[in-house]
């Protein structure tokens, strides 16, 4: 199997990402799976990570710190925004195509041996933890792909579990209140885990607890950000944890959010090591993180800023760091696709649309992708003035810049799907 045969494998087995449907929600099949394989997923270290939001920011930044401790590091995520390998890297590296295709063609022998169909995503995820394995890492940090508890993901023994927040999202499968996506989520949280938990909501507190765990540590009580400031380039941070204080600590990333994401990274790298860290190791771990896709600047003059930002709550914060931290002094133009699944007006209003002068509406490149009409309609309703259609997202970026003079500010946002084509189709036009 080569490349392109993986890639025509993974697209005859059913995905959430085109259908939006999970028709058996549990862990049997990939159980099946890893079992004809060995079980790789046992053969390193696991730190596990799920929450609505900042699960992606946040395995990075653990990955970053691992990296300078000098661990080698394998790293599972999703969804992907401009190739599949984006999924699995190990130091931060895509798995080569040769690889990939090795790992995929493993699992579809698997499958046939074992006679289970799995999903898009579990062929992903087994094929992730089987290609940890044969390249010896010496930890994994697994990022759940939904909510936690039946997640392809949650068939590993993790020393750290890790949930950075509780919002509403994907409630068609663990709703409809926060009490019920919390129990979704601390499903991931084992015996031997040290659950480190971001989310501050003392009534969700409870729910956490529930799970059998080593030790558990909040957000607020047991770590937390003492200062979190705009810099050049990013965040100056103070994080405090029962181990050490963490002062003047520059994280190159953008966003209030992203403190307490490094916060909750933190916590989970001193409970893997069992201990604070060393000052300057951290310093230079954090020095090296970056997130595609998530509040990144590819333009300046107009300023252009990609965030993946992809439900309500996620929404909210893009919207808050583009007019609070920004602050851009020209005209403000949002170039936004959604998927169907959520509610429009509620993403849209979170973004603050009827605050831009500008808003250019596409269809995100999925299957599951809102009708741009759908959304043009919608903003207009809501109160927007200027709002036009655009029938792909690159000519959404297009037509975004060309009514954008140098002192003006495009952010384009609603889906990751939207994202990486955008990113893919800004670094060949924008100087």
């Amino acid at each position: 199997m080569n490349f392109e045969e993986a890639l025509v494998y993974l697209d005859e087995h059913a995905s959430y990402e085109k259908t939006g449907r999970i028709t058996d929600p549990s862990t049997d099949k990939i159980r099946g799976l890893l079992g004809v394989l060995g079980d790789p997923q046992n053969d390193y270290r696991v730190i596990h990570v799920t929450g609505t939001n900042g699960k992606g920011s946040t395995s990075q930044i653990i990955t970053k710190i691992l990296m300078a401790h000098g661990l080698k590091v394998g790293t599972y995520c999703s969804p992907h925004l401009e190739s599949i390998r984006e999924r699995i890297l190990v130091n931060g590296e895509p798995i080569h195509e040769e690889d990939f295709a090795e790992s995929v063609a493993a699992i579809a022998n698997a499958e046939g041996i074992s006679g289970l169909r799995p999903t898009y995503f579990e062929i992903m995820t087994a094929a992730a933890f089987r290609w940890f394995s044969d390249d010896a890492v010496e930890v994994a940090v697994v990022e759940v792909g939904m909510l936690g508890r039946w997640d392809a993901t949650n068939v590993v023994s993790p020393d750290v579990a890790v949930v950075t927040n509780i919002a509403l999202d994907h409630t068609e499968f663990a709703g409809p209140t926060l009490e019920h996506i919390a129990k979704e989520k601390a499903g991931i949280i084992k015996s031997d885990s040290v659950a480190i938990i971001g989310e501050t909501r003392d009534s969700l507190r409870p729910i956490f607890l529930e799970e059998p765990h080593a030790e558990m540590l909040f957000r607020k009580e047991h770590f937390d950000v003492v200062d979190n400031h705009l810099a050049l380039g990013g965040r100056s941070l103070h994080i405090r944890t029962s181990h050490a204080d963490y002062v003047d600590m520059f994280l190159p990333l953008h966003g209030w959010h992203q403190g307490e994401n490094a916060a909750v990274a933190i916590a989970a790298a001193e409970a893997f090591f069992g201990g604070a860290l060393d000052r300057d190791t951290l310093m230079e771990g954090l020095a090296t993180v970056a997130m595609p896709g998530r509040f990144e600047v590819v333009g300046h003059q107009p300023l252009v800023i990609l965030d993946g930002a992809h439900n309500p709550a996620g929404a909210d914060v893009c919207a808050s760091v583009f007019f609070d931290d920004f602050d851009p002094h020209g005209r403000r133009i949002l170039v936004v696709g959604v998927l169907a699944g959520r509610e429009l007006s509620d993403t849209l209003s979170a973004l603050k649309v009827d605050e831009f002068d500008m808003v250019v509406c596409c269809t995100a490149p999925s299957p599951r992708g809102r009708n741009g009409r759908e959304i043009a309609q919608m903003a207009t309703d809501m109160g927007c003035v200027h709002v036009v259609l655009a029938d792909t997202v690159e000519r959404a970026c297009d037509m975004a810049l060309s009514d954008a003079t140098s002192d003006d500010a495009i952010l384009v946002a609603g889906s990751l799907y939207v994202v990486g084509a955008a990113r893919a189709h800004l670094r060949k036009v924008l100087p």
